[in-house]
């Protein structure tokens, strides 16, 4: 057995072993990079053939994070996995509003979720921004809305929630729109998979800052 043991030899040796295993796939290097780290967070070659990127999702994602640009979340565990030390180099922010007593009022108020309501409360915040979901459908079909009916243009929208109902429905609503995004097609996806693919392009601008 190699002697392998610190988290930094872990994670090298884990990527390696992923690229070595991922066999036949359509991604270009940017998009492999991303696809490596979910790969790695879920153990999951599956998503060789289930992740599926906007063409221009890549380049729009860079632009907003090396401009340091906002990130919301769906849900708390998607915002506490996002690093922070990337979002530091960067000048970014994230933020999550499920918890916040207006969206908490009006959810009961109209029968909506909290994670719709929270997506509603921020439309302004996702205009312009990127949007992480990897739990909420209801958050992904609203935000679908506010880019049909109120012109709410994100730089991306990472929409990977996981579930039975409304998640695969939400996702090939998703990739009807010529918007940015990256989704799972399938009912896979979650929380981890959210994180990994916004750190992973956290990453690659923090890269491109380096290089240029």
């Amino acid at each position: 057995m190699p002697n392998i043991t610190t988290p930094h030899q872990i994670e090298s040796e884990s990527f390696r072993i992923i690229r070595s295993e991922i066999g036949a796939h359509n991604f270009n290097e940017a998009e492999l990079t991303v696809a490596v780290r979910v790969i790695h967070a879920t153990a999951d070659f599956d998503f060789r053939e289930i992740l599926h990127f906007h063409p221009r999702a890549i380049k729009s994602a860079l632009e907003i994070l090396r401009a340091g640009g906002s990130i919301l979340t769906d849900v708390h565990m998607v915002e506490a996995g996002i690093s922070r030390h990337c979002l530091d180099q960067l000048g970014g922010e994230v933020r999550c509003d499920i918890r916040h007593p207006e969206v908490i009022q009006s959810a009961k108020a109209t029968g909506e979720t909290r994670s719709t309501m929270a997506m509603r409360r921020n439309a302004q915040v996702i205009h312009g921004g990127i949007v992480v979901i990897g739990n909420a459908p209801t958050a992904l079909i609203e935000v679908i809305r506010l880019v049909k009916e109120e012109n709410i243009r994100p730089a991306l929208i990472v929409g990977v929630p996981v579930g039975f109902v409304n998640v695969v429905e939400s996702k090939e609503a998703l990739m009807e729109l010529d918007i940015p995004f990256i989704t799972s097609i399938g009912r896979k996806g979650g929380s981890s998979v959210a994180v990994a693919t916004i750190n992973a392009m956290m990453r690659l601008a923090i890269e491109q800052n380096n290089l240029s």
